[in-house]
């Protein structure tokens, strides 16, 4: 079932999850540990992320060093197809811009049709480590919106191959990030907002947040989504803080401000375990106040550690 179809049908706010593929060397028992417990919660649907390749650098035996790409957490489709087939719930793997090529993409997506999987996030991708700006793939796409217009080509049909005859159309329900408090890239939210409504106008079916701390970014960030005509369901993005690092590391790493209230609470804490309580407090207050809003589903950030999230969704839902 498309991800729009379960928000449109559904009249309560819905609870959904984004977890890490393994890394390489690891087994899928590892990921299914980490959903297991919060299938109690009865997700609709669970997204899958995708992660760009990095460079690493070898010494070689001649003391020279050697730059190598290498994909940690490879495997999305695998992946995806495999939570469907073991929990029977809808999937939603990430599909990125960096690292591919047109073809490639199209190649992906092929798959992720075969096996049945109607769901797509759609995304630019992250900057590959140690690059400084993004840089796509030859002959790959530079951002979301023209990685969008490549599947909805697919979707009616359109393939890469313009020789082919009567090919088959792809039937994908297609998610988009939106940032509250703008991309990183963005020089201001209006123009942030502009390229938003540009993707869905060009076929996105809803939208799914980075996290936030402060629900009135959401607030005012689903306010502005509607006075400027987009009016797809804009799905709040929520991540509980687990540890100390956290407190700068995800300001640094999204761009992201911590509410002065939090970041007071948070400064109190003498150890890891009591800055996961407050992260679970915090989001519990944080995911009573969108439901009250009429948020159409909380997606929370699981990303490997699924205590914090299952602790939170055992007082919502």
């Amino acid at each position: 079932m498309k991800i729009s179809e379960l928000l449109k049908d559904n009249t309560s706010t819905l609870f959904s999850i984004e977890v890490l593929p393994p890394l390489k060397g690891q087994n899928i028992q590892s990921l299914f540990d980490h959903i297991d417990p919060l299938m109690e919660f009865n997700p609709p649907f669970i997204d899958v992320t995708y992660h760009r390749e990095e460079y690493v650098y070898k010494k070689l035996p001649n003391g020279l060093m050697e730059r190598r790409s290498v994909r940690k957490r490879p495997g999305t489709v695998g992946i995806a197809a495999a939570i469907q087939n073991h929990y029977k719930v809808e999937v939603v793997p990430h599909i990125i811009c960096g690292g591919f090529t047109k073809e490639e993409t199209e190649n992906a997506l092929i798959d992720l049709n075969f096996l049945g999987i109607q769901n797509i996030m759609v995304l630019q991708g992250d900057v590959r480590k140690p690059d400084r700006v993004f840089v796509p793939e030859p002959d790959g796409h530079a951002y979301a919106s023209e990685l969008l217009e490549q599947v909805v080509d697919l979707n009616n049909g359109k393939y890469i191959d313009d020789e082919i005859q009567n090919a088959t159309a792809s039937d994908f329900c297609i998610g988009v990030a939106g940032y509250p408090e703008k991309h990183i890239t963005a020089p201001n939210i209006e123009s942030d907002l502009k390229f938003l409504k540009l993707k869905v106008d060009k076929g996105a079916d809803y939208i799914v947040t980075q996290m936030f701390f402060d629900n009135n970014h959401y607030f005012d960030f689903v306010n502005a989504c509607r006075e400027i005509g987009i009016t797809v369901p804009i799905i709040p993005g929520l991540k509980p803080i687990t540890s100390q690092k956290q407190i700068t590391l995800l300001p640094h790493m999204f761009k992201i401000d911590l509410p002065n209230e939090l970041v007071t609470e948070l400064q109190k804490c003498k150890t890891d375990q009591a800055v996961k309580e407050l992260g679970i407090e915090w989001t519990i207050e944080q995911s009573k106040q969108l439901i009250e809003f009429g948020a159409p589903c909380l997606h929370y950030y699981s990303m490997g550690k699924a205590t914090s999230v299952y602790n939170v969704a055992k007082e919502i839902f």
